[in-house]
């Protein structure tokens, strides 16, 4: 339609049709939950080093102004600091995989590891680096940085497999041709021993590149990687399981030895896969069977779970010795629903997707995977902070919702971002990164730079309450105690939603800025038309599938 009104000389059925048209236009939305911000309500500071991601590329990482990059995984397990070499354990028939040689520099200086901090300085990005703590590191170049690589399980010694390498095919994945894994091999085939002592080498070298902590230099260390697996991802050098003893005494040795070298660095631990590792170790599980039901370790530990135990061990260190080893705890969390973490995009999916972001605050929830258990792991974490070592802050190092170059993925990461922030998660880092151009780095910019500009999200939260968290999360904060309100809306229903949202002891500006990510167009975020706030009202008309922020002003007399 033209937007003109019909001449009355118009046959009726043709009027009838120009009124049903403009009743569209008007009501194109369902009426959605109603949302009210108090700005008055659940006030605490939003740690920025929530935003911060596994190896983010360096012109995103600048663009965000992003606060923390970890470089870890299961390949920073066995990396060797002298030599840039690290292996890639069971993700890639356990390879000794060199760097690139520093182009005139000298190793270690110009390593990857260097590379890596150099990129964050670059970018005013805090480095999260992770020490090897499981006892082998890499041992050697290969002649020319080619293959062949030595590896754990080669053919040419211990017989024929049932996966080689397509590119040496002399490296096989440890398993025999008969389903069963090969034992007995010889560690020192890819790697060679080591101690604390080599961790605080490496520290040295770091600070005598970048300086201390304090200083600019590297200020969070990750205590190895997911070390209840190492059973698995490195069983060529470390077949046996995981107790609670051994990593306890592993963590007093090397968190120790970071804070000799530089007190001022932040540690961070145990940095478990997941959810049967917050409450057993890799000893329980290797059990097999029904294990669960008689998990020996954790029942000659007083039946504590696994990191309620860890945690009064940090805390027992510190009573005796005097300070302080662990500063984070630092779990890792995968949404074990089927599909979820994957680029599954299929409606039953995204619908799993979305719902499952729950999992991380919602005490009613329970998962709807294998866990079948309300996991509830933020509050959780908390809980266990408080019960056993507290003043320990929280991080999640890993995590990922999947979709990442999808809309469905972008809204999952926008809940998350807000999930994070309000249940008072001091650090996490993505796995892995999105390219600059993917749906989820449009949900990271949505918080750290919506206008292009340098426009974020606040620092102090506030509360937001949507009457259907499940269709329309809403998140708020302020930027300062007395600043701007900023709101972000989630549209998770599928649906266009019509909803109202009210703001509570806030004296908010006549006009609220608005920015919004959707559908509409998946390579930008659009910066619309002002919404009025008439009363401290918002009246939101919000697009399926759409990421939105207001961004209001203090009115000018509150100023």
């Amino acid at each position: 339609m033209s937007g003109r009104p019909l001449p009355l000389t118009q046959p009726l059925h043709l009027l009838a049709a120009a009124c049903l048209c403009a009743l569209s236009a008007t009501t194109w939305a369902a009426a959605g939950p109603a949302v009210t911000i108090d700005a008055t309500a659940d006030n605490h500071s939003i740690s920025n080093n929530i935003y911060g991601m596994n190896f983010a590329p360096e012109a995103l990482a600048k663009e965000l102004k992003l606060p923390v990059r970890r470089w870890g995984g299961n390949r920073t397990t066995r990396y060797n600091w002298k030599i840039d070499v690290d292996n890639t354990g069971s993700d890639w028939y356990f390879e000794n995989i060199p760097n690139p040689l520093p182009v005139g520099r000298t190793l270690p200086d110009g390593s990857a590891a260097d590379k890596f901090v150099e990129q964050d300085r670059r970018t005013g990005t805090q480095t999260l680096m992770t020490l090897p703590m499981a006892g082998w590191v890499a041992k050697r170049r290969p002649p020319n940085d080619n293959h062949p690589f030595d590896c754990g399980f080669k053919v040419s010694t211990y017989g024929g497999q049932q996966s080689t390498d397509p590119w040496d095919t002399d490296c096989g994945n440890g398993v025999k041709t008969n389903g069963t894994n090969i034992t007995g091999n010889n560690a020192t085939d890819t790697s060679v021993a080591i101690g604390a002592s080599f961790d605080q080498d490496w520290i040295r070298h770091l600070i005598a590149n970048y300086g201390k902590a304090d200083a600019g230099g590297v200020k969070f260390y990750n205590l190895d990687n997911e070390p209840e697996l190492w059973r698995s991802t490195h069983r060529d050098i470390r077949p046996q399981p995981l107790s609670y003893d051994e990593l306890r005494d592993r963590t007093w040795e090397y968190a120790a030895a970071v804070k000799a070298v530089d007190p001022a660095a932040q540690t961070l631990g145990p940095s478990g896969w997941g959810w049967t590792a917050y409450f057993y170790s890799d000893l329980d599980t290797a059990q097999g069977g029904d294990w669960w039901n008689h998990p020996l370790d954790r029942n000659a530990h007083g039946g504590v779970p696994h990191a309620e135990w860890y945690l009064q061990q940090m805390k027992a260190y510190e009573q005796q010795h005097g300070k302080r080893i662990l500063d984070y705890l630092d779990e890792h969390y995968y949404p074990q629903a089927n599909g979820v973490f994957s680029n599954n995009t299929d409606a039953a999916t995204n619908a799993l997707r979305l719902r499952s972001t729950r999992a991380l605050w919602d005490p009613t929830y329970t998962d709807e995977s294998w866990i079948a258990d309300k996991v509830n792991l933020i509050p959780r974490m908390r809980s266990w902070v408080a019960n056993n070592y507290p003043g320990t802050k929280l991080a999640i190092s890993e995590y990922s919702w999947g979709a990442v170059n999808h809309i469905n993925g972008a809204l999952a990461q926008a809940d998350v971002l807000g999930i994070l922030g309000r249940e008072k998660v001091d650090l996490a880092t993505l796995w892995s990164p999105p390219n600059a151009t993917d749906a989820v780095a449009y949900a990271f910019r949505m918080y750290l730079n919506m206008d292009g500009k340098g426009g974020r999200f606040g620092a102090y939260n506030v509360r937001a309450t949507s009457a259907d968290q499940s269709k329309l999360s809403v998140y708020a904060a302020r930027r300062g105690k007395q600043g701007a309100m900023t709101l972000i809306a989630v549209n998770k229903s599928g649906t266009p939603l019509s909803s109202k949202i009210t703001l509570s002891h806030f004296s908010a500006g006549a006009n609220a800025k608005v920015y919004r990510y959707s559908p509409a167009n998946l390579s930008a975020i659009q910066h619309l038309a002002n919404s009025p706030v008439t009363a401290g009202v918002i009246n939101a008309e919000l697009p399926a599938d759409s990421i939105t922020m207001y961004v209001v002003p203090v009115a000018a007399a509150a100023h």
